[in-house]
């Protein structure tokens, strides 16, 4: 009974594996109008999008649960989502403001690979193949720069209109970090209720296994999107 229990929790890990990997998250519609329209600075909604963006980037949060999958210590949380902000912070207010542009298939294709990444650095993947880990920190700094251009490439899509432009930014960013904190919330209290029971190790590497397989997942469908030029999620 328990080993079928088993299954049932990777059969839902699966499941939100091939979401994380396949569901598109992107500013359109009454959104994408509403800041086209923009002029001047205009905080409380670019707060508002920011969030809802963090919230629904499928990428984004995989990433993070791989980053705390193992980490127990709030400080230790604490350090790295902090590491993970500044860099996207960074790479999404310069990406912008400096029109510095990147392929919006290959930006979301290395965000599928940080995933992977993350989940093969949890089952001890580089120790096992190379003898060493890189450090994780300086991983999680770097992916952040990476997701910050992720960010960016959907606001530059919008063509924001120059008027306002920093205070909109800043509002999108302060809004994103709003989302994270909520979506980490959440993710922590589902994953700090799991680690009390007694399935958390033996399904661990399962689901690291499966997180690795969804990065894998995004990482093909954006590069597919690339070569055969496909409209960007």
């Amino acid at each position: 009974m328990a080993k079928l229990s088993h299954w049932g929790w990777l059969a839902g890990l699966g499941a939100l594996a091939w979401a994380a990997g396949a569901s598109a998250h992107n500013i359109g519609g009454t959104d994408a109008a509403f800041v086209a329209a923009t002029r001047g600075p205009d905080p409380v909604p670019f707060i508002y999008l920011g969030a809802k963006h963090m919230v629904t980037g499928y990428d984004h949060l995989a990433f993070l649960v791989g980053v705390i999958f193992f980490l127990f210590r709030l400080r230790q949380i604490a350090l790295y989502v902090s590491l993970f902000s500044l860099g996207h912070s960074i790479t999404l207010l310069a990406g912008v403001f400096f029109k510095l542009h990147v392929d919006p298939h290959l930006v979301d294709a290395v965000i599928g690979l940080s995933v992977a990444y993350k989940a093969f650095d949890n089952l001890s993947g580089f120790k096992t193949l190379a003898g060493v880990q890189p450090d994780p920190r300086a991983a999680v700094f770097g992916f952040g720069l990476i997701h910050g251009f992720g960010l960016a490439t959907k606001l530059q899509a919008l063509n924001l209109n120059p008027e306002g432009l920093l205070v909109n930014l800043v509002s999108f960013n302060v809004g994103v970090e709003v989302g994270q904190v909520l979506a980490l919330t959440l993710i922590l209290a589902a994953m700090t209720l799991w680690r009390r029971t007694a399935a958390f190790e033996p399904m661990a590497k399962g689901a690291n296994v499966l997180l690795m397989l969804a990065g894998f997942v995004l990482a093909g469908h954006q590069i597919a999107g690339y070569v055969y030029g496909g409209a960007v999620s």
